[in-house]
């Protein structure tokens, strides 16, 4: 049997059909578990725990991801596999811990409300709708993306990280550009 198809363990005996269907079914259950728990808080509410450090923590999270993606980006156009692989999985592991830690910000935050005004309104709304929008995006890309280079299917992961690197990357900086923007209101 092909390598690049055993390659992976469990994940490389999955068809394709498979594949697909875990990749969009799971980006669906956490696109809804994330809606679900900031529009129905009280679900994962702890008593007391203080959020108030997790905004910053958030900006934290995603620019090291950018830089992370960015020196993975540049270590794969110079041919370092091995160093590509470790700060695309950094990148991954950081945006794991954000999604669990942004959840858990929303659950227990009441949050608070973009007081800027004049021209710098427009240009936050922009910047975050894209970013809101965008965000949901990178879920099936990113797991594409790590599958296919799991499985040793190279040529299929080059394929989707093309169009998933510049939109994680996107997602990551506005989210520091978000929080930048948010800073005086929390």
């Amino acid at each position: 049997m092909n390598d690049s198809v055993t390659a992976g363990g469990p994940l490389g005996r999955l068809s394709e059909g498979a594949l697909k269907a875990l990749v969009y079914g799971l980006s669906a259950v956490v696109c809804i578990l994330v809606v679900l728990l900031i529009t129905a808080p009280e679900a994962l509410a702890f008593q007391g725990l203080d959020v108030s450090f997790l905004p910053a923590f958030h900006a934290l999270l995603n620019g090291s991801c950018a830089v992370l993606l960015v020196v993975g980006y540049l270590f794969i156009r110079g041919g370092r596999v091995d160093p590509h692989r470790w700060s695309m999985a950094g990148a991954f592991l950081l945006s794991c811990v954000f999604l669990i830690s942004y959840v858990v910000y929303h659950a227990q935050s009441t949050g608070a409300s973009f007081g800027g005004e004049g021209w710098i309104r427009p240009v936050y709304f922009f910047i975050l709708i894209s970013h809101v929008v965008l965000a949901p995006v990178v879920l099936p890309l990113a797991l594409f993306a790590v599958i296919r280079a799991l499985r040793g299917e190279f040529g299929r992961h080059r394929k989707v990280a093309r169009w998933t690197f510049p939109v994680w990357l996107y997602v990551a900086v506005t989210g520091v550009l978000v929080y930048l923007f948010m800073a005086p209101y929390y």
